[in-house]
């Protein structure tokens, strides 16, 4: 019998390297602006440590997923099997630059030390994700698929598509066309001259509409003249320095972060585990104890390097692979992010491409990944989904709010939580609902899904687990500890309860709640 030796590049790979490229450059751009314009770290930190060990450490995590792509090519004989998108993790971008490094930076005055506790941040999350990958293939597998894909469109639909929905709207001119020409190629089948994929179509008009109202006086994208002349100051070259000392310079501020590090390397091994099953929905299966240790591994690499950013398997493979993405898009990506960053280049584009023309990219990921959770798992289960997007949906809005009075120079407590209940703000049923919202989700969606199968025992059994967890801070509440959110562990505690005594005293209705309008047989619950 002949092997098949798997093709490199294939033509779809063009789609989805412009695709997934530009999200990354979106992540890439966002970050900039954090350690810059938040963080005020210092360019020689940000373009000489930061940007050149973080392109490391993701054109390593895209070869080697490119790597598990062919070898699983090579494996099955297929000639369809997609890699596994992966880079900086998003929401933990996020919280390791407000919740860790800014503090830090603000109490200590120096905005090295925030680097240097974002630094051990990471290290001690590589740890997590190291050990943690060995258990979560045993978690998929006695979890529901909807529940797994429904907090995955939580997350998708709450912090990947609802900005980039906001930021088209906000200026039209460009977000909506852009939107438009994306929606006709990648849903409408509209192919565009040549073969042009849609991203760079929808990128290069994007650009051309900001800066045709620049020259005209309108400026929709906020480009300027002066701001992209002034970034081709950073073009150079680096390369990233090993910075063991400052990982372990970091560890003088081990207590604080440890109460987000262990809570967040869970939420990775969920978010993991979800991706992992997202990819096998769309039909690669790619082992998930190798995913996980991989980007525990990778992020060890980054941090050691200078990088205090995680690694982490996206959101997204199902869409990079209906546009026909292959094997060869994500090594592709990797390199060109490595050019970007040990080039200094990254400044320029942000002042080259107005962010609105990519968001409509983002947004179509989010569609792709929020209907996936519906169309892949029974229709029975539909309202196990619906339920695993509330505490996506509750930390959203949480964080929207913190963001208001922040800028107001307040906070919640400040305010008072009876006057804001007053005004409709439910904010202390936000922070308990989307606090852990990842395993929240995931908890809740597998609840309802036993349920919904009369499967009470079950059920029953992932309620004391989300006691448990609930007790010591992973779910509903904002830190690790003992009897963080004493009351919701109760309340999940008396759950288990009533469903065990379903499950041994009730009589219910075998049949599936759709049919359950027509006759409708009683028999003991098993």
């Amino acid at each position: 019998m002949q092997t098949i030796k798997p093709a490199l590049w294939v033509p779809g790979d063009w789609n989805a390297l412009f695709g997934f490229g530009t999200n990354i450059l979106v992540n890439l751009l966002v970050l900039t602006g954090l350690l810059r314009f938040v963080l005020q770290m210092p360019d020689d930190i940000v373009f000489g440590r930061i940007l050149p060990a973080l392109g490391l450490m993701m054109c390593l995590s895209t070869l080697y997923y490119a790597y598990l792509a062919y070898k699983l090519a090579k494996e099955t004989g297929r000639t369809d099997v997609c890699a596994l998108p992966s880079g900086i993790s998003v929401p933990h971008m996020f919280v390791v630059v407000f919740v860790i490094m800014l503090p830090i930076s603000l109490t200590s005055g120096d905005p090295i030390k925030g680097w240097e506790a974002g630094l051990t941040w990471v290290f001690v999350q590589s740890f997590v994700l190291m050990i943690g990958g060995y258990i979560a293939p045993y978690i998929r597998k006695i979890t529901p698929r909807a529940a797994l894909l429904g907090t995955l469109a939580g997350v998708s639909i709450a912090f990947i598509s609802l900005r980039p929905a906001l930021e088209m709207f906000m200026t039209p001119v460009i977000g909506v066309v852009c939107f438009a020409i994306i929606l006709l190629s990648w849903f409408g089948g509209v192919r565009y001259f040549k073969g042009i994929p849609a991203g760079l179509v929808a990128i290069a008009v994007g650009t051309l509409i900001a800066w045709g109202s620049t020259a005209i006086g309108l400026n929709f994208g906020g480009l300027t003249l002066q701001g992209l002349t002034q970034s081709l100051t950073s073009f150079g070259f680096s390369v990233p320095i090993p910075a063991v000392g400052h990982v372990f310079s970091g560890f003088e501020f081990i207590g604080i972060i440890l109460v987000t590090a262990i809570p967040f390397g869970i939420y990775d091994l969920v978010e993991a585990m979800d991706n992992v099953e997202s990819a096998t929905v769309a039909g690669d299966s790619y082992p998930t104890t190798r995913v996980l240790t991989a980007d525990g591994v990778i992020s060890l690499i980054g941090c050691c390097m200078g990088n205090p950013f995680i690694n982490a398997v996206y959101i997204g493979h199902p869409g990079w692979k209906s546009m026909g993405g292959g094997i060869g898009y994500s090594a592709a990506t990797g390199i060109a992010v490595l050019v970007l960053c040990w080039l200094g280049i990254i400044a320029v584009f942000s002042s080259a491409i107005p962010l609105v023309a990519i968001s409509p990219i983002l947004l179509y990921i989010g569609m792709l990944i929020g209907s996936q959770a519906f169309q892949e798992t029974p229709k029975s289960h539909a309202p196990a989904i619906i339920v695993s997007l509330m505490p996506h949906l509750a930390a959203w809005g949480k964080l929207q709010i913190d963001n208001v009075l922040g800028a107001a120079g307040t906070n919640a407590a400040a305010v008072g939580m009876d006057k804001l209940a007053q005004n409709g703000v439910l904010y202390e049923g936000l922070s308990v609902l989307g606090g852990g919202a990842i395993l929240g989700g995931l908890m809740l969606g597998a609840i309802t899904v036993f349920i919904i199968d009369r499967n009470f025992i079950k059920a029953g059994a992932f309620a004391c687990a989300s006691a448990v967890l609930t007790f010591f801070g992973l779910m509903h509440g904002e830190a690790i500890g003992i009897a963080e959110s004493p009351t919701v562990a109760f309340a999940y505690l008396a759950v288990a309860g009533v469903l065990f005594a379903c499950a041994k005293f009730s009589v219910v209705s075998t049949k599936a709640p759709a049919e359950d309008h027509e006759t409708e047989i009683i028999e003991p619950a098993h």
